[in-house]
């Protein structure tokens, strides 16, 4: 379970925090929300869906339009894309994932606080990356997590507009992603992408309004992802083999690094 907590300097002033050096955190996340400005690099990497987006109340009954995420396993709780040792086997790290252990949350309202994950084992007490200098300021370490973290939600923003003038144009509809198992073959359902044939078929205006909200580009990301389903094919079927050399197979160098405006 993870506690986040808002970081103070009557809370934190004295304790310190280490980066994290395994994805097992991960494990359990088989859909990870994706902002815009990371769907061209994500495309080439993992296959992208989109789902309905939770409300602000926390209402999971209802629903606030679209968000798109990267489908990184076939059921809740496993991620194929975290290998045994902690590993990430993949070409591109979601920024949701790559903050760990912070993110920020709104408290008071529309107030945007930095929190921390204080059960995430990196809270460290005696030393690591201090919250704060010995003039009391934010320590630079976490001012480029504020930074990183204030450039994804502002991103956030754009992106969930996006997202709203596509299902305006119609262009949202169920993908009913298809798996076979030892069972047989088996619908995912809840998931969700462009419709094609509707994208094709809007006339001149419509798509040059899109394509000025930035939702074309962002719309075919989602359908040239598609073609990654095969690579998540392929790690279900090696993790369910156990294949001895997994990682060497399926692990890619990555520079850790979010770079906006790439």
């Amino acid at each position: 379970m993870s506690r986040f907590v808002p970081i103070s300097a009557d809370r934190h002033a004295n304790q310190g925090w280490q980066r994290f050096s395994s994805y097992d955190f991960a494990q359990p996340a088989h859909l990870v929300s994706l902002v815009g400005i990371e769907l061209p690099k994500a495309t080439m990497a993992l296959p992208i869906v989109l789902v309905p987006r939770p409300a602000v109340d926390g209402n999971s009954s209802e629903s606030r339009g679209f968000m798109f995420a990267a489908l990184l396993g076939f059921e809740p709780g496993v991620n194929l894309f975290v290998a045994p040792d902690g590993r990430w086997l993949g070409r591109y790290v979601p920024a949701a994932l790559r903050s760990h252990p912070f993110r920020l949350a709104r408290i008071e309202g529309e107030r945007l606080a930095l929190c921390i994950d204080e059960d995430s084992g990196l809270l460290d007490a005696e030393g690591g990356e201090p919250f704060f200098d010995a003039a009391g300021e934010v320590a630079a370490p976490l001012k480029q997590v504020m930074d990183f973290l204030t450039q994804v939600e502002a991103n956030r923003v754009t992106t969930q507009n996006v997202c709203d003038r596509l299902q305006v144009h119609g262009l949202i509809q169920p993908w009913p992603v298809k798996v076979q198992g030892a069972e047989g073959e088996r619908t995912l359902e809840g998931l969700f992408g462009i419709n094609e044939v509707a994208l094709n078929a809007l006339p001149a205006e419509a798509l040059v309004e899109l394509r000025d909200a930035g939702a074309l580009s962002l719309a075919y990301c989602q359908l040239l992802s598609m073609q990654q389903l095969g690579l998540l094919g392929e790690l279900a079927q090696a993790r369910a083999a156990a294949a001895p050399k997994l990682n060497d197979v399926f692990s890619f160098p990555d520079d850790g690094v979010l770079h906006f405006g790439d």
